[in-house]
């Protein structure tokens, strides 16, 4: 059966402008580093997408390595790309990412401009596109001069491989002389994708979430939800079909302590009293920053696609419930 959009998918998504730039994304976005693998199920990933965009998710986060194999998720989506979604590439931001590990030898990790060139190339054809709408440098690299990785990406965007340039992982003070960088090479560099969640604060502390706002740049957040620990799927036990038990190469059982699922249950309890699931709690309180664009979602099924989706109803919060947020998992408010 071919598939064809809900006429509806734009009327109850939230868009924001990505910076000062003219993109906006999805305040909800797909990203595909969990189950779009060759150990998925395809006709699963399909309707996971369709799902997406049928309800306003019109951006589809990639990475080369993406996988398991690296590069099975560039491929499965391209085949979705091919078979149904292609025709409305117009209306869908795609990002992929080159940065760590993908192939043997020397110039298949890091930063240099053979690798990351090389990649790009690679994830088109994988993809089966001409460009993707953002390329990501996936993570610093400390070893390739800063001129050299920047000055990669500014050739991505040059030979129309890529419309706009982002960074993943970085710091502060990192992406301040990368922004620099940029801004003399002219390139449309709008976005730093970073992990962040109620548990997560580390942009808070190395100076991306302040030198972002500064420098007008957005910020896209993954691993919102803690790999899952911040829904209510782990409250009374580890699932047997849990991504713990499948699939080991993240999250892994140590980090599900006694001490840690009673803070989840405590939160539980603030999202019941706003009317929200924990899940599209923490994704909302993603975003109740302005500096924050979009946050990545990943799913393993449908449903999950909307329950996250309903987060975008209510992402004010009010500062009693702030800080007892911050209590509850043992920040301290500045």
């Amino acid at each position: 059966m071919v598939y064809s959009a809900n006429e509806k998918r734009y009327d109850s998504m939230v868009y924001n402008r990505v910076g000062k730039s003219g993109l906006k994304l999805p305040a909800v976005s797909l990203g595909l580093w969990h189950n779009f693998g060759d150990n998925g199920d395809f006709e699963t990933m399909k309707r996971i997408c369709f799902t997406a965009f049928d309800n306003g998710i019109t951006h589809f986060d990639l990475a080369n390595n993406y996988g398991p194999q690296p590069g099975a998720a560039e491929r499965n989506f391209g085949r979705i790309l091919k078979e149904d979604l292609g025709i409305y590439r117009d209306e869908l931001i795609i990002s992929t990412k080159a940065g760590y590990d993908m192939w043997r030898g020397p110039y298949g990790n890091f930063g240099s401009r053979k690798y990351l060139l090389a990649s790009l190339d690679q994830s088109l054809m994988r993809i089966g596109l001409p460009y993707v709408d953002i390329f990501y440098h996936h993570r610093m690299d400390k070893d390739t001069p800063l001129e050299e990785t920047m000055g990669a990406l500014a050739s991505a965007v040059r030979s129309g491989k890529a419309l706009y340039v982002g960074l993943s992982n970085y710091d502060g003070k990192t992406l301040e002389e990368a922004t620099r960088i940029l801004n003399e090479e002219r390139v449309p560099f709008i976005i730093n994708q970073n992990r962040y969640s109620i548990f997560d604060r580390t942009i808070e502390k190395n100076g991306l979430l302040e030198t972002s706002r500064r420098l007008n740049k957005g910020i896209i957040c993954f691993s919102p939800l803690e790999q899952g620990i911040l829904t209510d799927r782990y409250l009374h036990g580890i699932p047997a079909d849990s991504r713990v038990r499948t699939d080991g190469r993240f999250l892994k059982e140590t980090s599900i302590t006694p001490e840690k699922i009673e803070k989840v249950a405590a939160l539980n309890e603030v999202a019941a009293n706003r009317g929200q699931t924990l899940a599209q709690m923490a994704l909302a309180w993603d975003l109740k920053d302005s500096a924050v664009s979009s946050v990545v979602i990943g799913a393993s099924r449908p449903e999950q696609v909307l329950d996250n989706i309903g987060a975008v109803k209510n992402t004010a919060f009010d500062e009693e419930e702030l800080a007892k947020i911050d209590r509850i998992v043992g920040v301290s408010r500045s």
